[in-house]
C-alpha cells in the first residue's frame, strides 16, 4: 500500500519521442537533465532511445557519468561544466563536452593528454540569451584555439551550438535575431576550418514551431515528457507523469475552523477536511496554498490553507470522503484530473518547474511500461 506516489508512463515518453522524430529530418537529442525533468533520468533516457532519439543531453558531468555507468552508450552531451572538474573521467567515458571559454578548452586539452584520447567538444556561442556561450567578441579567439587543438589531434569539434531564449513565444523578434547570429557564428567557424558535423540550436519550442532552426540536431526536453513549452496540449504529445496521494484523515469540523498555518483559510460552514500526507518537501508548491487544484471524490477542489512541508488539506464539503481515498494532484487529464499546466497556472510558474521538483525520497517513483530486460 502506498501513501503517495509519482507514476511515470514510459510508453508515453517513447511515443512522444517517436512523434518528434517523425517531425524533423535532424537527429534528436533527448534532454534528460534534472533526473529526467523529475521523471527518472535513466528510465526516461532508455525510453527516449527506444522512441528513436540518437543522443542524450544533460546539464552536469555527474549526470553524464551516471548514464554511462547505467550502460547507456549513445552519445551524451554535458554542458554545465565549472572549472576544476575531473574532465579526464568524461573524456575516458566518451562524453561530449560543451566548451565556451579558453579556460575550459585548456582543461579539456589537459584531460585529453592525460587520457591519451581525443576529447569530443561542442563549441557554444552566445547568440543573445546572455547565459552560457562565448560572446561574439570572444568567439573568434575560441575558434582559433580550438582549431589548433583539433589540428594537434587533441580535440574533435563535433558540434557548434547555441540556445534560444524566447522560442516558446512564437513570433518573438529575438528568435530571428538569434538565428541570424548563429548563422554568422557558423560562418566565422568555417573561416577557421571548423565545419562541425552537428549544428544545433533548437529546443522543444523551436522543434515544434520553427523547422528552419533544426539544422543537424534538435534538443527537445519538455516535449519528450508530453508537455508543451507553449502551454496547453500539443497534438501527438501525451503527459507522462501522474502524482497521487491517499487521504490520511477525513474529519468533520465546524464553521469558522482555521485550517493550517496562519489560518489563511477559515471554513465557511460545517465541512469535511481531508488531510493529505504530501507537501512542499515532496514538490507540492507552497504557492499552491489556497488554490492548488486536486481531484478527490470525482471533483476538482482547491487546496485549503497553506501547503505544509509534509501535508496539505482540502475542504470537501459534504462529500463522502474517507481515509484511504485517492487524491490526484495532476495527470494527463483523462479522468478530469488537473494537468501540470493547470498547476503551473494556479501557482504562477511554468510546467518545467512543476515536474522537475516533484517527488522525494519518501515518494516512490513508479514506472509503467518499464521493459523487463532493463532496469530503471
Amino acid at each position: 500500500m502506498w501513501q503517495a506516489e509519482v507514476r511515470v508512463d514510459l510508453d508515453a515518453i517513447r511515443a512522444n519521442v517517436a512523434h518528434l522524430v517523425a517531425g524533423t529530418s535532424a537527429e534528436v537529442m533527448a534532454v534528460v537533465k534534472s533526473d529526467g525533468y523529475g521523471h527518472g533520468m535513466v528510465a526516461a533516457a532508455r525510453a527516449a532511445l527506444d522512441g528513436g532519439a540518437t543522443w542524450l543531453g544533460v546539464a552536469s558531468l555527474g549526470e553524464a557519468i551516471t548514464l554511462r555507468d547505467s550502460g547507456l552508450t549513445a552519445p551524451v552531451l554535458a554542458w554545465l561544466i565549472s572549472p576544476g572538474l575531473p574532465l579526464h573521467d568524461a573524456v575516458a567515458a566518451d562524453i561530449d563536452l560543451s566548451v565556451a571559454t579558453l579556460g575550459l578548452l585548456d582543461e579539456v586539452i589537459v584531460a585529453a593528454e592525460r587520457t591519451e584520447r581525443v576529447a569530443r567538444v561542442h563549441l557554444k556561442i552566445d547568440t543573445g540569451m546572455t547565459r552560457g556561450g562565448a560572446t561574439p567578441d570572444e568567439w573568434p579567439v575560441l575558434l582559433e584555439a580550438a582549431a589548433k587543438a583539433q589540428s594537434d589531434g587533441l580535440i574533435d569539434v563535433v558540434g557548434v551550438w547555441s540556445h534560444f531564449g524566447c522560442a516558446d513565444t512564437p513570433g518573438h523578434p529575438s528568435i530571428d535575431a538569434q538565428l541570424a547570429a548563429f548563422h554568422h557564428g557558423l560562418e566565422v567557424a568555417g573561416r577557421f576550418g571548423i565545419t562541425p558535423r552537428y549544428r544545433h540550436i533548437a529546443n522543444s519550442a523551436a522543434l515544434l514551431t520553427r523547422p528552419d532552426t533544426h539544422f543537424d540536431l534538435v534538443r527537445p526536453g519538455l516535449a519528450i515528457y508530453g508537455l508543451s513549452p507553449m502551454g496547453g496540449r500539443t497534438e501527438g504529445l501525451r503527459p507522462a507523469m501522474t502524482a497521487h496521494a491517499r487521504v490520511m484523515i477525513a474529519k468533520r469540523v465546524p464553521a469558522g475552523s482555521g485550517v493550517s498555518y496562519g489560518h489563511t483559510y477559515i471554513t465557511p460552514a460545517e465541512t469535511t477536511i481531508a488531510v493529505v500526507p504530501i507537501g512542499y518537501a515532496d514538490g507540492v508548491p507552497r504557492h499552491g496554498s489556497n488554490g492548488g487544484p486536486v481531484l478527490i471524490g470525482g471533483r476538482v477542489r482547491p487546496i485549503a490553507g497553506r501547503v505544509c512541508m509534509d501535508q496539505f488539506m482540502i475542504d470537501c464539503g459534504d462529500d463522502p470522503v474517507q481515509a484511504g481515498d485517492t487524491v490526484t494532484l495532476f495527470g494527463p487529464g483523462d479522468d478530469g484530473e488537473p494537468t501540470v499546466e493547470d498547476w503551473a497556472a494556479a501557482v504562477g510558474t511554468i510546467s518545467w518547474e512543476i515536474v522537475a521538483r516533484f517527488g522525494s525520497a519518501r515518494v516512490p517513483r513508479v514506472f509503467d511500461g518499464l521493459r523487463p530486460e532493463v532496469g530503471a
